[in-house]
């Protein structure tokens, strides 16, 4: 479990970081198209730093509220512009200027999330080829004949090739209607086809962290077999012995060494009950988790270790060249706004359930967590949303960067500026848009930590 100091500290980072990038468009763009920018602000509220620069003077500015951020250029619709900048005002520049200004900013958002990407990409990355692991007796997953160590090689039409795109191809099937039609190859290479059937149940099963666990199976990962066990470490003075199998640690249920690793990290120097199985029979022992110091953060240590033998299958190393890399990244991130994109649609619909709509707690949850998991986890969380960003932002609601690409539209087919009334209902509406978009943002986020 993640501290509130954490949470909080990754949470105003990433926020920062991709409002800057995201302003960063506006304004870079805006300059171009020889507008003239009054201010750059990361946050709202009263600056806290301020400084001026360039030949307009320009004020970059820190705000007290990390919440969001803007630029400010000059605008005839708001006060008199002066003589030397008559041309300059945002309402003065031609619309195809006004639009790329304002698709710039979420364009901005797309490329650093292909950016980040391909940082990730270069020199190659290992992945967990897309395979089954546990599956629960009685579920979706059993009924449709999936067992331990079946590969997925297609989901529907899509070849599956590793985890990420297969899970988008899972949901776009389910949410269709209710079927996800699968070929899989079983321990002994032969390939065979099935369909995971959920019926109505598939609205359910989009609500964040259900999906595995409402299928009834979990993505394949080395089983917390015992393979290593150095000695003097807390496993081996235990009583713990190679090839015995953990079940749970301080009631946690454990089913692979992800599970076992994300249980014992957070419970340096606790004294836990380990539950295990030995030749299929059960057992218990008392263990007091040792600490690891890593980059000046204490971790829980075990002492246990698993085994690649017989798992080789299931990982594979890509090798890149800068090129592909590049070329890889930009289809992950156009993959990821298509999806983004239609799983709004499908909130709209009811076929995808609204508690995927996160809100600020949430978000610095998982930013607090990507964070302790390595820099790798952060950005890449990081690419997400700003993808995430990118797409709300192009919403044809009028507070938004897609409702005023609307008007300019607008104003370019009518030959002049909708009315001022116009576009305070507009506005109006917007606000209210927002609000219900935050309150059910919220209500998410606070169902989550109650449970």
């Amino acid at each position: 479990m993640t501290s509130f100091l954490t949470n909080l500290v990754a949470f105003v980072a990433l926020i920062s970081i991709l409002v800057a990038v995201h302003e960063y468009g506006h304004y870079i763009v805006g300059r171009w198209s020889g507008m003239k920018v009054l201010r750059f602000s990361i946050g709202f509220g009263k600056p806290i730093w301020m400084r001026k620069g360039g030949k307009d003077q320009t004020e970059y500015c820190l705000s007290a509220i990390p919440l969001g951020g803007y630029v400010k250029f000059l605008d005839g619709r708001e006060g008199i512009v002066e003589p030397r900048d008559v041309g300059r005002a945002f309402d003065q520049r031609p619309i195809p200027a006004r639009i790329a200004v304002l698709l710039a900013g979420p364009a901005f958002n797309f490329i650093f999330a292909i950016l980040v990407y391909w940082l990730l990409m270069a020199g190659g990355i290992m992945i967990v080829k897309p395979a089954v692991g546990v599956v629960e007796a009685d579920s979706y997953a059993d009924q449709a004949g999936l067992e331990f160590g079946d590969k997925i090689i297609r989901v529907g039409d899509v070849v599956a090739t590793e985890w990420e795109s297969t899970l988008v191809a899972i949901l776009g099937e389910m949410v269709d209607d209710g079927r996800v039609p699968l070929t899989l190859a079983g321990s002994d290479g032969r390939e065979r086809q099935t369909t995971l059937q959920v019926g109505s149940d598939k609205t359910r099963l989009t609500e964040p962290g259900v999906l595995f666990e409402g299928l009834g199976f979990v993505p394949w990962q080395p089983p917390a077999i015992i393979a290593e066990l150095p000695e003097n470490g807390p496993a081996a003075n235990s009583g713990l012995a190679i090839g015995d199998r953990i079940t749970t640690i301080a009631g946690q249920t454990i089913r692979n060494f992800e599970d076992l690793r994300i249980a014992v990290q957070p419970r340096a120097g606790e004294e836990v009950v380990i539950e295990y199985a030995r030749k299929g029979q059960p057992g218990a022992v008392d263990v007091q988790i040792g600490e690891r110091t890593v980059d000046d953060t204490t971790h829980g240590y075990l002492g246990v270790g698993w085994s690649s033998e017989g798992g080789g299958d299931f990982y594979q190393r890509i090798a890149y060249t800068p090129l592909e890399s590049l070329n890889s990244a930009i289809n992950r991130t156009w993959t990821s706004t298509v999806f983004t994109i239609n799983m709004l649609g499908r909130m709209v619909t009811g076929d995808v359930s609204i508690k995927n709509i996160s809100g600020p707690i949430k978000i610095a949850q998982i930013a607090g967590e990507s964070a302790e998991r390595g820099w790798r986890y952060f950005v890449s969380i990081m690419a997400v949303i700003s993808i995430s960003l990118g797409v709300l932002n192009l919403l044809p609601i009028p507070v938004l960067d897609g409702g005023q690409i609307v008007y300019q539209l607008v104003e370019g087919l009518k030959g002049s500026p909708m009315t001022e009334r116009a576009q305070i209902i507009g506005q109006q509406a917007g606000i209210l848009a927002l609000l219900l978009l935050m309150s059910f943002a919220f209500y998410n986020d606070i169902s989550g930590i109650l449970g």
